[in-house]
């Protein structure tokens, strides 16, 4: 992975998309959003509105949220390289040790937290199931750590486009899994295998990142 950042200068000249990038992003967000506040809210909002007007809805939200987290990325990118890749590398440790320390299953106190922000939204006055999801989701996602990674990964790779398609394709997928599926995932999935993936990823990158460090430090001038 060294000099993926060196390589971005020409990325402005470069129709090519870095598929890469794209990938990593969505296989790091999507297993670490399962069993995540993300699935249990949509869960939740599935079993009181139709499930096409909750997932356009946590959509919506998640498209906002995405783009707000690339936009945080690309402003570590103005930093000098070096620094931009520390702060990347100790952020993904972060994420590699939350995920890994977090539980793999479903936490109950937070379903019903979760649950208790659906039926104020509803009380609030919104009745509409796009108008809560969008809401509630948005709400839940803020300064998330999917939201922390992918801002961390924009930084990491210099590839806004392709990492906010990779975050925002795992996000939708995850929303679609609980809104469709949701009770019987938590039943059947190994929640704990799943969020081991993620965060042993995230582990690899941070390695991968700090190796970086170290090449651009040993380079002359």
């Amino acid at each position: 992975m060294g000099g993926t950042r060196r390589r971005t200068a020409h990325r402005k000249y470069s129709p090519r998309v870095d598929v890469s990038a794209l990938l990593i992003a969505f296989l790091v967000i999507a297993p670490a959003e399962l069993p995540d506040k993300t699935f249990i809210a949509t869960l939740v909002l599935a079993t009181r509105y139709r499930p096409l007007g909750v997932w356009l809805g946590v959509t919506a939200a998640f498209a906002v949220q995405t783009t707000i987290a690339v936009l945080a990325g690309q402003l570590l990118t103005l930093l000098p390289e070096k620094l931009v890749l520390t702060v990347t590398a100790v952020l993904f440790a972060l994420g590699a040790l939350l995920i890994l320390r977090g539980s793999g299953s479903m936490d109950m106190e937070e379903g019903e937290a979760e649950e208790e922000k659906v039926v104020a939204a509803a009380s609030a006055g919104h009745k509409r199931a796009f108008t809560v999801s969008f809401l509630v989701l948005l709400a839940a996602e803020w300064g998330d750590l999917s939201q922390l990674t992918t801002a961390t990964l924009t930084a990491r790779f210099d590839a806004p486009l392709e990492v906010w398609l990779g975050s925002f394709a795992a996000l939708a997928l995850v929303a679609g899994l609980a809104t469709l599926a949701g009770r019987w995932l938590v039943g059947h999935v190994s929640f704990k295998v799943v969020r081991r993936v993620s965060g042993g990823l995230l582990a690899f990158l941070a390695l991968a990142t700090f190796l970086d460090v170290i090449e651009v430090i040993r380079l002359p001038g």
